[in-house]
């Protein structure tokens, strides 16, 4: 293909990109060829060859005298075109799909979940159990709105635990932890307001904020929660709706919140219109639970939301809510609109699981061996040259930086050609400033294959 031919097929591919992620929408007036050209630096002629051919394919018509407009319907929704552009192998969605399309012989160490032989398989089977024994209605019926109230007040308890107050009607059980994010960006967000989110943070935060089509901020995290005075500047600069973060075990760096970062933010969001999405899903890994901002916070403008697709089972998909009983009236109602009333059994078979008497023991002792796994991981990640950002306390997680020059993302594709999912840093870097980074999970590491392999790929 001649230099020219390739030019031209750049054109088109950008103004595909730009109509499958509806920066582009039907009836769209693209812009001039001059002006094409110059922002792409390519030739006038170049432009009006791929406007020529795109226009024959009935992607784009010609209005003579007027220009070039896209026509046809909205094209489906295409999430990997949104933002900017990124190597699929960097892109959250990718690394999301390699993850969980991964076959038994792939090894993941980037994945964000416990292998499936330290999950609650005896609990949850004996759950399976008692739950077939339950009245007809929960095998077949739709939930209430907020969910069965036995597993609400259950979770209320527990997070009276951690000193945070909420009554039962003020928990609303979801599908699973991502719907409830999805539901509180629904109610409070409208296409084109600003998200801050750490830096770096859970990739499906961004991916799931581009599907709402909102600005994201990212704010540096520090080894004891965002960085402050960055915080407070974007709290000024974009008048932020939304903050999503982890205040206990966070993703990916394994840090956890001060009671004083907690304290100085909250003080900073006070006369904003900033409402705190506090995603507490590896709460039952902690050893010595961190501040949770809810807790400080009273529910006033912070919502707590979790699941146990962690520490349970990731096939049993129930999350849940918690915030001001305003919000969770109008919340409920969202989520008849989405999912009408959902379903019971997932929120039955959990409950029986959380009430079994060996929950508490079986975390026990998966804490015990993350202890170890991450100790040995951390050993022998050292052994090559890759080093802990900090020591994890607690959790699965360890956000590790490469030797000086390395780009994770190359590491990355070399490793998944010898069979091995990693994590590269930039996937959680809103600011694309951690190419040096990689993210493991300590209990997915246990196999010596990750560190052969990634000891042939990184250079001497």
């Amino acid at each position: 293909m001649s230099q020219r031919q390739t030019r031209i097929n750049v054109v088109m591919e950008a103004i595909r990109s730009r109509i499958a992620s509806r920066s582009y929408p039907p009836g769209t007036r693209l812009p001039s060829v001059r002006a094409q050209a110059k922002a792409m630096g390519v030739s006038v002629s170049t432009v009006v060859e791929a406007y020529e051919r795109l226009a024959a394919e009935e992607v784009i018509c010609a209005r003579p005298g007027s220009g070039f407009y896209v026509c046809g319907p909205a094209a489906p929704l295409a999430l990997s075109e949104i933002g900017p552009p990124l190597d699929r192998e960097v892109d959250p969605l990718w690394v999301s799909r390699q993850s969980l399309e991964a076959g038994a012989s792939l090894l993941k160490p980037g994945c964000g979940w416990l292998p499936a032989a330290w999950m609650y398989e005896a609990g949850m089977r004996r759950a399976l159990r008692a739950t077939a024994r339950a009245d007809a209605a929960v095998l077949s019926d739709y939930a209430t709105p907020l969910g069965l109230p036995a597993l609400r007040q259950l979770l209320a308890r527990r997070m009276a635990a951690a000193d945070i107050e909420a009554r039962p009607e003020q928990l609303m059980l979801t599908e699973s932890g991502t719907q409830a994010i999805d539901l509180i960006c629904r109610f409070f967000l409208e296409a084109g307001d600003t998200v801050l989110v750490d830096d770096p943070c859970y990739f499906n935060f961004h991916a799931l904020l581009r599907a709402h089509r909102v600005k994201t901020v990212s704010v540096p995290f520090t080894p004891n929660g965002p960085d402050v005075e960055a915080f407070e500047a974007a709290l000024r600069e974009h008048s932020p709706r939304l903050y999503i973060t982890n205040s206990g075990i966070h993703n990916p760096t394994g840090a956890t919140l001060s009671p004083v970062i907690a304290h100085r933010l909250l003080k900073l969001a006070d006369n904003t219109n900033l409402v705190i999405v506090e995603d507490d899903i590896f709460a039952d890994f902690e050893v010595s639970p961190a501040p949770r901002l809810a807790a400080f916070d009273g529910l006033s403008r912070v919502i707590h939301i979790g699941s146990f697709s962690k520490t349970i089972s990731a096939s049993l998909r129930c999350g849940y809510v918690a915030a001001r009983a305003d919000w969770i009236e109008r919340l409920a109602d969202l989520k008849i609109a989405t999912s009408f009333g959902g379903g019971q059994l997932a929120s039955a078979i959990l409950l029986a699981a959380l009430t079994d008497s060996g929950y508490r023991k079986h975390m026990e002792g998966v804490r015990i061996r993350l202890a170890e796994a991450r100790n040995k991981t951390i050993a022998r990640l050292d052994a090559i040259g890759v080093t802990p950002w900090i020591i994890p306390q607690a959790g699965m997680f360890i956000w590790c930086r490469l030797p000086r020059g390395i780009d994770a993302a190359d590491v990355a594709r070399s490793c998944l050609r010898e069979g091995v999912v990693l994590a590269p840093g930039n996937v959680f870097s809103q600011s694309q400033d951690a190419s040096g980074f990689l993210r493991f999970n300590a209990a997915q590491s246990m196999d010596v294959r990750v560190f052969d392999t990634l000891a042939r790929v990184l250079p001497a």
